[in-house]
């Protein structure tokens, strides 16, 4: 027998088995009025009400719905109506210029937009047909719909969210992920991660971000209290983990060292002993991973992944090998970005470049076909890492080989912060590289040659990016030089630029 393997099987057992539990705890403090807690059950209905708004919409199987939204009940709760009724979402990036999100509607033909309060000024002029501002006006018509939904069964082929993400080019490329993909990535998280009906979850992660990895479908499945966070603070992270006994949540580095200050002083850490911390986005120092376990008392599991990847790869947990040895000892061993997961294959070509071959790899690039082929060849996808392979299977990342740089689990494309800086009239040429940063594991830098005669200064050309570009996209410093290491045939060696930056480093990412 094979039945297919679908988002709709996280929500259906979430609801059958877990159904007057507490499922999501909706952000307290946001624009729109909060759900406040709310149970597997009444999630569910409000899923397939979502779905049956969107069949009284006339939006068909397939078609794509947008989200630009921080982290609140109502994203889960369209999360789910668009793909257990075989739509397609579209998450957005909230973060992203006006200009930036209206491309990705366009590309990605997006029927529906739907907008946090907090956005509806500065993107009321993204052409699209429904606008909804999510909300107390339009839960009516979105999530208390009594029509029941046309659930019909899904292919677990078909595509199911539709996640762009930045990389080697100047516009974003739309991941397709199936239902296959999803639904493979979830369990194997929640079984690498060990995810149980006693856990509680706080959604750190943005869940733009691949989904929020995937965790509100592995933790819906095994009935997880989902408590939401909207904006991200140390102070007010711990604050969460006390109030609503916090087990297990997820972030970038940065996440990792806003809570390493905050609790700085406490007579008592929150969670200690009991709670445990998924890091992914860059490799934290190891010095940070030692903080988290000697500071905190958290257990840390660092993993690595990418957006076409669903997004797990790799995970590194503590072993009882590892028992004996010392705190610097262990965080050395963590450092790593960890051993492949079930079912997936991790090898390391002759460039030193990462390959992956796994069921959780994208169908493709949504419309280019071009990029699909570049990145998946011979059935390895083709991560853009550069990292090497221990005698224990072990990966870690060493160097990046696209021009990607991750700034606070963010990635920013080089190539399109200099295409920015590149239309600034006093400027020649410019290179965009990462350098490391204490607070966001990397910032972005760029080196820039003047027009012959011209002047200007490194604040004006910031301010030139921040008009232009989403701010964490922009440069944080801007050096102004002579000239730019090259290649004979006129190519930017960007390694040699970054490297006085990165000197005594054992890699070229942090």
């Amino acid at each position: 027998m094979r039945v297919p393997l679908t988002v709709r099987d996280f929500l259906d057992r979430a609801e059958q088995v877990y159904g007057d539990r507490i499922g999501v705890v909706d952000e307290p403090d946001q624009p729109a009025r909060s759900w406040g807690a709310i149970t597997y059950g009444e999630l569910a209905r409000r899923a397939r009400s979502f779905a049956a708004a969107l069949d009284a919409l006339g939006i068909g199987q397939g078609e794509r719905i947008a989200i630009v939204s921080p982290n609140s009940a109502r994203w889960i709760a369209a999360l789910y109506g668009a793909c257990i009724s075989g739509r397609i979402l579209v998450p957005i990036n909230f973060r992203l210029h006006a200009h930036e999100i209206t491309y990705i509607v366009e590309h990605s033909g997006a029927r529906v937009l739907l907008l946090d309060p907090e956005l509806e000024e500065d993107l009321a002029a993204v052409p699209v047909e429904h606008r909804f501002v999510l909300g107390e006006a339009s839960d009516a018509q979105l999530f208390e719909q009594t029509q029941a939904p046309n659930l019909i069964e899904i292919d677990e082929d078909s595509v199911a969210t539709l996640n762009y993400t930045s990389g080697t080019t100047a516009r974003p490329k739309g991941v397709q992920l199936t239902h296959r993909n999803l639904w493979l990535n979830a369990t194997t998280f929640g079984w690498h991660a060990g995810v149980s009906d006693r856990d509680c979850f706080l959604h750190v992660v943005p869940i733009f971000h691949c989904n929020g990895w995937g965790m509100p479908f592995a933790l819906a499945a095994m009935g997880v209290p989902q408590v939401i966070l909207r904006k991200v603070s140390g102070a007010e992270l711990l604050r969460r983990v006390d109030k609503h006994g916090v087990t297990f949540l997820g972030g970038a580095p940065a996440v990792v060292n806003g809570v390493l200050d905050a609790a700085q002083g406490l007579a008592a850490v929150p969670g200690r002993g009991k709670t445990r911390i998924l890091v992914a986005g860059a490799p934290p120092p190891t010095r940070t991973i030692e903080r988290v376990e000697t500071e905190l008392g958290w257990e840390f599991i660092q993993l690595y992944g990418l957006t076409e990847t669903s997004p797990l790869l790799t995970m590194n947990r503590l072993r009882a090998e590892y028992d004996d040895l010392s705190p610097a000892a262990r965080a050395a061993k963590l450092g790593r970005a960890g051993a492949p997961v079930i079912g997936a294959r991790v090898r390391v070509d002759a460039q030193g470049e990462v390959l992956a071959r796994a069921n959780v790899v994208m169908a493709g690039y949504w419309n280019d076909p071009v990029a699909t082929n570049a990145a998946i060849v011979d059935g390895w996808f083709h991560t853009g890492d550069g990292g090497m392979l221990d005698e224990g299977g072990y990966v870690s990342i060493s160097d990046r080989k696209k021009d990607v740089i991750i700034t606070g689990g963010e990635n920013v494309s080089s190539i399109e912060v200099e295409d920015c800086l590149a239309a600034h009239a006093t400027v020649d040429a410019v290179a965009v590289i990462g350098v490391p940063d204490e607070k966001w594991g990397e910032t972005v830098k760029a080196l820039v040659v003047l027009r012959p005669g011209a002047t200007t200064s490194e604040i004006e050309l910031i301010a030139h990016c921040r008009a232009h570009l989403a701010h964490y996209k922009c440069p944080t410093s801007i050096e102004i030089r002579a000239e730019l290491a090259r290649t004979a045939t006129g190519k930017l060696q960007k390694f040699l630029l970054r490297a006085p930056y990165w000197v005594g480093r054992t890699r070229q990412v942090s």
